[in-house]
């Protein structure tokens, strides 16, 4: 088992139970090709390999790639790239690889300091959303982030990454990973998660200005919404708009849902 690198975040992944969970999630089949983000030593890999048509892992430490590259490196229908994730053009790169080509299932364990970029490099973003989106992504991340993507409007956990990734998805709480399951245990434990990406059910007129105020409103939780936008929006009007929607004017950002956000954006839009 190699030393893992503080600098990768690297935590390797020990349990078979949280494994099978991560497997059983992707519901994988026969014409399914895997994008595998970060596959450290393998031990996700070799789960996925017999249940996809093709894997393609994406891997920053040059030495993991290595060690990977002698272990599966024979196996026809995987693939290695060594690389960043975030920077990489994967359909660019994937162009001398048919069978690897538009792979259209994400299933990994991902570095959990960087799992916002992550999340938003698959998915876009409310102004602009992948324009081929991923069947299903299952992922294994930080516990707080995954009560923050699936959490609903009202909780203390529902915030302005909720809204922006719920948009675009379905999202799903798989089951808890506890700290015990790594090798070096991490300080925080963990969880699985399931998203969906759909057609956007209510879609904002100006995705971006939606973007906007969702960021503002917010900026400071303990304040009312009213409060984190009236740099937006002056106060009796944005009132009025609210009672429209049938909204308490005391409300906070975390107690109005993602169709409200939207009609809320909307109305703001339209009554400008």
């Amino acid at each position: 088992m190699p030393q893992p690198r503080k600098k990768f975040a690297q935590h390797w992944l020990r349990s078979e139970k949280a494994l099978n969970s991560i497997v059983n999630a992707a519901t994988l089949n026969e014409h399914d090709r895997v994008l595998e983000i970060g596959p450290g030593t393998g031990i996700l890999t070799r789960q996925l390999l017999p249940l996809a048509q093709a894997v393609v892992a994406v891997e920053i430490d040059r030495d993991l790639c290595d060690r990977l590259a002698q272990k599966l490196g024979q196996t026809e229908h995987f693939l290695l790239l060594q690389g960043d994730f975030l920077t990489l053009d994967l359909d660019t790169l994937l162009v001398p690889f048919p069978a690897f080509q538009n792979p259209n299932k994400v299933v990994a364990n991902i570095p959990y300091n960087i799992t916002g970029p992550i999340i938003e490099k698959l998915l876009g973003t409310i102004a602009a959303p992948n324009p081929h989106p991923f069947d299903a992504i299952v992922l294994l991340v930080q516990k707080e982030v995954a009560l923050r993507l699936c959490s609903k409007p009202g909780s203390t956990h529902f915030g302005a990454l909720s809204v922006r990734v719920q948009y675009l998805a379905e999202c799903q709480f798989i089951c808890d990973v506890p700290a015990k399951a790594f090798q070096p245990p991490p300080k925080v434990d963990s969880a699985v998660i399931r998203l969906h990406p759909r057609p956007i059910t209510t879609p904002a007129h100006n995705p971006r200005h939606l973007e906007t105020i969702v960021k503002a409103g917010f900026a400071s939780k303990r304040k009312m919404l009213r409060n984190n936008l009236k740099s937006l929006v002056e106060g009796d009007r944005l009132t009025h708009l609210l009672e429209q929607l049938n909204v308490n004017p005391q409300v906070r950002a975390e107690d109005l849902s993602v169709e409200q956000w939207v009609a809320l954006s909307n109305e703001l839009q339209g009554s400008g």
